[in-house]
């Protein structure tokens, strides 16, 4: 019997691989909503659009490998990022590991399926629409007010 921890417990981020980085990633999709920032204030508010490359029901983007070149705005969860995005969710794996604390049970790292974090209610699957079916100047209408981090 091993009592190895696994690489998260062990691992910073920045000593992690990019594989490591990659399987750290929880499926919940809420990085990829459409956010919107209020010009006077800065401050950011989330939606319940989801990019248009998303694919809802699984909360996986349809052509990942691809996505920076065929939607300009995605934005890549970089180490640096994850220090300053202020809209991660409290959830977030990037943003627990680097506050020095642990995965949650519903993880599919701790769980060993892909789908308790639907199961726990922390993806977007259930409430996320598809940006293709609002016109951009009625986005404000789908602002989720106190979305829980």
């Amino acid at each position: 019997m091993s009592d190895e921890r696994p690489f998260w417990q062990t691992k910073t981020l920045e000593q992690m691989s990019r594989d490591e980085w990659e399987a750290l990633c929880d499926g919940c999709a809420r990085c990829c909503m459409v956010k919107l920032e209020d010009e006077d204030t800065s401050d950011i508010h989330l939606t319940r659009l989801s990019c248009s490359m998303l694919e809802v029901k699984t909360c996986r983007c349809s052509n990942y490998p691809n996505r920076f070149k065929l939607m300009p705005d995605c934005i890549d969860i970089t180490l640096e990022k994850v220090r300053e995005l202020k809209w991660l969710p409290s959830t977030c794996a990037y943003r627990l590991i680097g506050e020095g604390r642990d995965l949650a049970w519903w993880h599919p790292l701790v769980s060993g399926s892909a789908e308790t974090v639907h199961q726990a209610g922390i993806s977007v699957r259930g409430f996320a629409m598809n940006e293709k079916r609002v016109k951009m100047e009625n986005y404000y209408r789908y602002i989720i007010p106190d979305f829980p981090e």
